[in-house]
């Protein structure tokens, strides 16, 4: 039986991915036919195959790894940092309220103010250079880990606590490490995931605004020279990176609470 239901289960993966390739198949299609039909003018919509060619000619020339290199730094850099405060900030927060209500009305006051805003204040103090740049793309994905890590602490089940608590478990340490943690590493995933977005989204316009290279910038300094083609081909290495570390949350997810589908599946058999 559990055979079958293991069976069942792969089909409808594979009809799954099976329907999102189709789906994109039909976008990519209508991109390469629409254009050369004359339908959008091709001069501002290159077909699909025109802006691959562009692309693959890019990558072989290594022009599009200089800046691919030089965004994944600051956006690994912004967002590393971010996640290194976000994680263990948010972890006292959500455990101590005391804590939490006397910081709280300043983190509602800054994450609330809008991340592009600051970006000219960040300039003035740290200059147009590299420091700025991670500096916003750092205070971009602060929040959205900072939050997802409170909530994630705040909604442990306070019988798991009682039940490390009566077997012996009595230091905060210990019953950070063996319930808290576990428990919130879901949402602080989840955190992270949006965390991300939010960094490359702040990168690109970081590198639109003040930059000499990085993707963001190589896709303005294309619109301005009117190669249209190059313009695309930097946004789809913009999307790829995007899912890219989408996935690599989505599996880091997975393997962090692997722990709790073992739980479930024990229970069911």
């Amino acid at each position: 039986m559990s055979g079958q239901a293991n069976h069942k289960i792969d089909l409808a993966k594979i009809g799954r991915l099976l329907s999102s390739g189709i789906a994109l198949l039909i976008v990519i299609g209508l991109w390469e036919i629409l254009p050369r039909a004359g339908i959008i003018n091709a001069a501002f919509l290159p077909p699909f195959s025109v802006v691959l060619t562009t692309l693959i000619g890019m990558t072989l020339s290594g022009e599009i790894f200089t800046h691919l290199f030089i965004s994944l730094e600051r956006s690994i850099l912004g967002f590393g940092l971010a996640v290194l405060i976000a994680i263990p900030l948010g972890l006292a927060l959500g455990w101590y309220p005391k804590f939490f209500r006397l910081l709280n009305p300043l983190i509602e006051t800054l994450r609330n103010i809008p991340t592009l805003a600051l970006y000219p204040v960040l300039i003035l103090f740290l200059g147009i250079g590299e420091v700025s740049k991670v500096a916003i793309i750092f205070y971009a994905a602060l929040w959205k880990v900072l939050i997802n890590t409170i909530s994630g602490v705040e909604s442990v089940d306070p019988l798991l606590v009682k039940a490390a608590r009566s077997v012996g478990v009595t230091s905060d340490l210990e019953i950070f490490k063996k319930v808290i943690f576990p428990s919130a590493v879901p949402q602080i995933a989840s955190g992270m995931r949006l965390g991300a977005t939010s960094a490359i989204l702040v990168l690109v316009a970081a590198e639109m605004m003040g930059a000499k290279s990085g993707l963001g910038f190589l896709v303005t300094n294309s619109q301005y020279n009117f190669e249209i083609e190059k313009m695309y081909a930097a946004i789809i290495c913009l999307v790829i990176l995007g899912l890219a570390s989408n996935y690599l949350l989505v599996w880091f997810e997975k393997r962090a609470t692997r722990w709790k589908e073992e739980i479930n599946g024990n229970r069911k058999d």
